[in-house]
This record gives C-alpha cells, structure tokens and sequence, in this order.
C-alpha cells in the first residue's frame, strides 16, 4: 500500500515539474518578445546594437560640423579648424613675447594678445592650406592624411589658392595695425611659410625648419611691444622655440614614420629611430638653457624661473612617457604641449606684476 502511494506521489510530482518546465519557457519567450518591442520603441538609443537615428549622429558630430553649412567643412578641415592645437603652438611664442616686453608692474598688452591670437589662427590656416597644395599627392598615400580635402578631392587646387589668397588678405588687415618695423618683420616671414612643406623631400630635418616658421612670432611680439627688437631677448627665446618644435613635431612624426617611409618623406622621426628619446632629452635641456638665457637678459626673478621648473616637468613627462609606436599616445603628447606654452606664459606674467 505504500508502495503505489509513493509510486502515484511521484509520478504526480513529476507532471508538476513538467508543467512548471513548460510554464517557465514560456514566460522567458513572452519577456524576450517584450523586451525586444520594448528596446525598439524606446527613445534611448544607447544600448549596444541598435542604430543611431539621424538626429542622433549629428549630435554626436564636433560642433563646428553641426553649425556650420554642408559646403563650408571641407574649408573648415583644410584650415584645421576641428584641430586647435596647432592655433596655439603658433601662438605661444608670439603671447611669450609679448608678456616679456610689458614694463614691470603691468599685464601684457591685451589688444596685441587679441590681434596675435586670431594672426595665428589666420597663418596657421594659411599654413595648412600651403602644406596640403604641396602634399596633396603624398597626402592620399597616408593613412593619416588620405582624407585631407586636397588629397581626398573635396576641394579643387584652384579653390584652395584662391581660400589661401582670402586668408592672407585677412592676415594682412591684422598686420597693418602694428608698427612699420613690425610689418617689415611679419612680412619677411612669408618665405618660410611658403617653403617649409617642402624641406620633408631633401632633408631629414624638416622639424627644424618648421621651428624657425612656428617662433616667428617671439621675434614679432616684442617688435610689436617697442618697435624694435632687443636682440639679446628675443633671439634666445626663438632659438629655444626651435628646440621646443623639434621635441613636440618630432613626437609628432613619428605617428606616420612607416607611412613616410614607404612614400620616401623623410622627417626627424626616421632619422634619431630608436635613439629618439636621447634626441628630445638633448632638444630639451637646450630649450631650458636658451629660456634660462632668455630671462637672465630680460632680468626675471622668481616665478619666471619657477615657471620654468614646471615646464622642465611636463617635458620630463612627454619625452620620459610617450609611446612611440602609439599613434594615439603620440598625439596625446602632442597635444599636450599647449600646457607648457601656458606654463611658461604664467610665470612670465606673474615675474612682471612681481618685479
């Protein structure tokens, strides 16, 4: 008797567990059912796998390419706009310069600053534009640049000239407002700034030559101060210039040295090789001696020269950290470098108001 009553409990348990089975598949179907109509309707798109609406993409879009028209962005790019950093490493050598010409006691001139930042802008589009006429042939051959307008054809050669020509007019219109001296001076910089793309063909050190165009302005902002320049100042301060454009292009370089390689452009990167740290050490060290110079002639005090500790560090920690084989850590370090234009412009303004 226990026995069929054992026998008829299990076999009733087991058609539970049967039932159950069967109820449990079938609320795992009706959720995934749900939960896929649920995630199709739902106004965040952010889950993994579904696709952005159109909307969506453009928000995420740099701004510049959000507010601007269609037709203007290929201007935009060839100018670097998207891309500041280049603006800035222009711009630094000028606002030293200028900083380092205001008498004691005062802040720098703030229409010059004005007037120099968006003449760096200007000449660095300008700049971009000379550059990608050179190189269009060699630009579509590089990972890095093959979507540059000129090498991509978004833009024609004949447009570009005629954009190089408006850009010029307009730097121009800011040069005129400085003294005769200045003008003389900003003028006589064009050369460099039409011939600099080329020294990549003939000679591994571009680099340098892109540093004696880049610190125009460390000659130009005090020029701009006093109508003339002190040498025993600027010229220190344009040769560490030099030396601070061959640590951060040569960094640089090295993000398209296999490209370059192949397509035969030659460049600093190519040449130091794995001796390249040892390079930007040497390149360093002179740029801090030059700016040790530089402030002993300008007679700094103080924060100049604690300026220059801190910009000794974030040198130690580009050359000391950078990656490279890393095109993306590379640039990073790049990049940086407008930190250590701020630095150093600190500490001159603060040495001024001090003295």
């Amino acid at each position: 008797m226990a026995s069929k009553a054992y026998t008829y409990d299990c076999t009733l348990d087991g058609d539970h567990h049967k039932r159950a089975g069967l109820y449990l598949a079938s609320s795992l179907q009706l959720r995934e059912i749900l939960s896929t109509r649920l995630l199709s309707t739902a106004p965040d798109r952010g889950a993994p796998g579904l696709p952005l609406s159109e909307k969506e993409q453009s928000d995420k879009r740099p701004l510049l390419e959000r507010i601007l028209p269609k037709h203007m962005l290929p201007y935009v790019h060839l100018m670097r706009l998207h891309s500041p950093i280049g603006t800035w490493l222009l711009a630094w050598p000028c606002f030293w310069s200028i900083a380092l010409a205001a008498p004691p006691g005062a802040l720098p001139d703030v229409k010059l600053l004005a007037l120099f930042g968006a003449g760096a802008l200007l000449l660095r589009g300008a700049g971009c534009t000379v550059n990608d006429l050179w190189d269009r042939d060699l630009d579509a051959k590089v990972e890095r640049t093959k979507n540059r307008p000129l090498a991509a054809g978004t833009i024609t050669p004949f447009r570009a000239v005629g954009f190089l020509g408006a850009q010029l007019l307009l730097g121009l219109g800011i040069l005129v407002q400085l003294n005769p001296y200045s003008i003389v001076l900003g003028a006589s910089s064009l050369g460099l700034v039409f011939t600099y793309p080329l020294f990549k063909r003939f000679t591994h050190w571009p680099q340098a030559f892109l540093g004696l165009t880049f610190n125009w302005g460390a000659l130009l902002g005090w020029a701009a101060v006093h109508g003339s320049c002190d040498w025993a100042v600027v010229l220190p301060l344009y040769a560490s210039g030099v030396c601070w454009t061959l640590v951060y292009d040569t960094i640089y370089a090295h993000q398209d040295k296999v490209d370059d390689a192949v397509v035969g452009v030659k460049s600093t990167a190519l040449l130091f090789g794995d001796n390249t740290k040892a390079w930007l050490s040497t390149f360093a060290a002179s740029q801090m001696a030059l700016l040790v110079m530089t402030g002993n002639m300008a007679e700094a005090s103080l924060p100049y020269y604690a300026s220059l500790v801190a910009a000794s560090g974030h040198l130690a920690w580009q050359i000391s950290s950078v990656k490279l084989d890393d095109r993306g850590d590379c640039m990073s370090k790049f990049v940086s470098n407008k930190w250590f234009g701020s630095i150093l412009f600190c500490g001159i303004v603060a040495d001024k108001l001090f003295q």
